[in-house]
């Protein structure tokens, strides 16, 4: 029986799902990252190995690809031989703050590029430091994504993406080309080739097939992003229909006909087949929630709350200042005040606010020209919280389903096992 492995790198932790040519799993394996690391590349590398190596190995001899998500936005320099140069840079690292007059002085006005947490802000921040530091160490790298890296140890081949990874770099997905705008970035860093996502790159390294117990005919395939593969795992195919991911943030996806870009409220569209995937992506979210209960309180307290009882407290529930959308405000300050006395109150509105949030969302991507919105799937974490799922669909107006599958990485592996983008 042929197998196909789905690998996944979220912000919390990395999981592996293996499924057959009929989408059956038939195996899964997790890993859970420590909440600081001295160097997260090699953790990265560690859980992508320690990951496969939980595979079972009677199934491992049978996997015919494998494909990889990560963090979009989530970025980091390699020399020539693919050795990180500096820490890297996560999905919500705004530093990019501090160059982002550069970054609109490039690129089109309300390009999805302009953010203080995209990409090439983060490219463009360290050819800032080449600047002050011309004899820096980081002169002449190798850009790449997460994903990109992750999946460079399986296959050898330096400096390969996809276009999902590649569009908050400045990727013209509708053109399949870097736009002329991207001519002599400074720093002179090597931009990745860019790939439809799922496409075969090359059969797994042979020292890493013998080490890990794979066949030397395994194909490791171009990757995507995390919301994009919670997304492929939905099964959601007919234009407005959407997938809120409900992870350590808030992630809407609504499929359209209708391709939307609008970076002054952070709104983009990836390319999906002859479809957009138009959405954005919020701070908010599960991450906020285990800041202040525990898992098990999360449980016990949701089932306290009645999902048919709007809350009045109104919240903008963030761990830090700053929000990409549906408000583009990286210095958006947290609101979570009056904190009620009984707990099941404050996690009444903090669920009753992310509802508001994501239906303005969605209200805001209609706005501006996407389908209209018909019903909503769930991914992450979150999908889990029935009271949460009603609260939601009271404020969306749509029906709101759990997704058959949740997990991104099965959407992975689908993309493994596809090849479809």
């Amino acid at each position: 029986m042929d197998y196909y492995l789905g690998i996944d790198f979220g912000t919390s932790g990395a999981r592996a799902v293996a499924i057959d040519s009929e989408g059956q799993v038939w195996a899964t394996a997790n890993v859970a990252f420590p909440a600081e690391s001295f160097d997260w590349a090699i953790l990265w590398r560690d859980t992508l190995f320690g990951l496969i190596a939980q595979i079972p190995q009677e199934l491992k001899q049978q996997i015919r690809s494998i494909a990889i998500n990560g963090t979009s936005s989530t970025v980091l320099l390699c020399d020539a031989a693919g050795n990180p140069l500096d820490q890297p840079l996560f999905y919500n690292n705004d530093r990019g703050a501090a160059v982002l007059d550069w970054v609109k002085s490039i690129a089109p006005a309300n390009h999805t590029v302009v953010s203080a947490t995209s990409s090439l802000a983060k490219l463009l921040w360290w050819a800032n430091q080449i600047g002050s530091h011309p004899s820096s160490h980081i002169a002449h790298a190798f850009f790449l994504h997460q994903a990109d890296w992750l999946s460079f140890l399986l296959h050898g081949k330096l400096g390969i993406s996809d276009y999902h990874n590649a569009l908050k770099l400045g990727y013209d997905v509708e053109a399949l080309r870097y736009p002329d705008w991207m001519d002599n970035l400074p720093g002179g860093f090597h931009l990745p080739q860019v790939l439809v996502p799922g496409t075969p790159i090359a059969p797994i390294m042979t020292e890493c097939a013998d080490r890990l117990g794979l066949p030397q005919t395994c194909l490791i395939c171009a990757g995507t992003t995390d919301s994009i593969a919670a997304f492929l795992a939905s099964g959601v195919q007919a234009p407005g229909e959407a997938v809120t991911s409900l992870g350590s943030t808030l992630v809407l996806k609504l499929l359209s006909e209708t391709r939307v870009d609008d970076a002054s409220h952070g709104i983009y569209s990836h390319r999906f087949g002859n479809l957009w995937l138009v959405g954005g992506a919020s701070n908010t979210g599960g991450a906020v929630l285990q800041h202040f209960f525990s898992r098990a309180e999360l449980a016990a307290l949701s089932q306290q709350i009645d999902p048919n009882q709007e809350s009045l407290l109104h919240y903008y529930p963030l761990l830090k200042p700053g929000e990409r959308f549906p408000v583009n405000d990286p210095q958006l300050l947290p609101q979570l005040k009056p904190r009620p006395d009984r707990p099941v109150e404050f996690l009444h509105g903090l669920l009753e606010s992310m509802a508001r949030i994501e239906a303005q969302g969605y209200q805001l991507l209609q706005k501006r020209g996407a389908t209209p919105l018909q019903c909503v799937y769930t991914a992450g974490g979150g999908a889990k919280n029935e009271t949460w799922a009603a609260i939601r669909s009271r404020h969306l107006g749509v029906p709101v389903r759990r997704s058959i599958q949740t997990e991104a990485a099965y959407g992975t592996a689908l993309l493994a096992m596809r090849g479809q983008g």
